[in-house]
């Protein structure tokens, strides 16, 4: 089971995914993100995800790129785990700032002078 919390602050929109993502919980999910694609200032967190197959990190990275096209800010909080690792094995983290706690990751995501690469 896959729930999504979104929060709305005054400088930016968190998204906290709690529970596993893949081909059973993706089009929720992949439906939530894309909900936020005009959002300017976005911080994923996801924290509270055990696991994410390839369906989930294509809808991810398919919810960022809409977020970009509509020149938004991204970036990824997600601790240091198995998903953590994944994130680094398939190059993620280089086309999108990943921090292992979300109050890393809102520094990159309030500095106005970090690079988009996505």
């Amino acid at each position: 089971m896959l729930e999504i919390e979104v929060e709305n602050l005054d400088t930016h929109t968190v998204l906290r995914p709690q529970g596993e993502i893949d081909a059973y919980t993706v089009a929720q999910f992949r439906e939530r993100i894309g909900d936020l694609a005009l959002e300017p200032r976005l911080l994923i967190d996801l924290g509270s995800v055990p696991f994410m197959d390839s369906a989930g990190l294509g809808a991810l990275i398919g919810g960022i790129r809409r977020i970009r096209d509509s020149d938004g800010e991204v970036v990824v909080a997600c601790g240091e785990g198995a998903l953590a690792r994944l994130l680094h094995t398939t190059g993620f983290d280089r086309i999108v700032p990943v921090a292992e706690t979300p109050e890393e990751a809102l520094v990159s995501l309030l500095d106005t002078d970090s690079p988009e690469a996505l």
